[in-house]
Formats: structure tokens, sequence, C-alpha cells
């Protein structure tokens, strides 16, 4: 993690109560990934960014631009290029998800998304 990202995620970490009782624990997991969706200002986009945590439910993503709170995106994450020999998967399937919270932080926009399904 970068000194930025550091910072960033230093900035809105919130120490976790006594009684957080999350169905899924929170993986500190940086996936770079495409959003496509529509934006703040209804404007339809397709953007790389990545993820800052992912559980099975949601991720906190480091978005470049702004979105609509609960607006509806499409996250896939990029297959790697020698997926053609068969020995690597050819990547998941793109993930649904509602954005649930957005907080800007410099040049950034850490969003909360609650996926539409579990991912396993």
């Amino acid at each position: 993690m970068s000194v930025r990202e550091n910072a960033i995620h230093q900035r809105v970490a919130v120490p976790p109560l006594e009684d957080d009782h999350r169905r899924y624990q929170r993986i500190q997991l940086q996936v770079p990934l495409f959003i496509r969706g529509r934006d703040a200002q209804g404007e339809q986009f397709m953007e790389l960014a990545k993820t800052l945590d992912i559980s099975a439910l949601g991720a906190f993503l480091a978005s470049p631009r702004p979105l609509a709170i609960n607006g509806f995106i499409t996250l896939t994450i990029p297959a790697p290029s020698i997926t053609s020999s068969g020995l690597v998967p050819a990547g998941m399937a793109p993930i649904q998800a509602k954005v649930r919270r957005q907080q800007e932080a410099g040049d950034v926009y850490l969003v909360g998304v609650e996926f539409l399904k579990p991912i396993s």
C-alpha cells in the first residue's frame, strides 16, 4: 500500500465495535476493477478503480469519480492476459452492486457498496 493509500485508509478507518456482528468478515485487499454505471450527474461511465477492503456482501472502493448514492453499478475484475493457456480461469462474472455510502478524500471518492448477491 502506498503512503497516500495508507493515509486515506487510516483517515476513514473506524475501529471495530466490540459488538460488531457482521455476517462476513472484511478483508483488506486491493484489487483493481472496472466500475460501470451512472455517476452522481446521471452520466454513464466506465472507470478503473480498486477495492480497499471486501467481504462476501460488499466492498469499500476508491473511485476516481463520485457515484450516485443508491445507484446500481457493475464491478468487473479484469482477467489476466494469460487466460488463453487454459491454466488460469477466465475470470469472474461481473458483480452487481448498490452504492450505499460515499466520502470525498482528496482526488478520490471512497465508496461503500453492497453486492446484490453474495460472492463466494
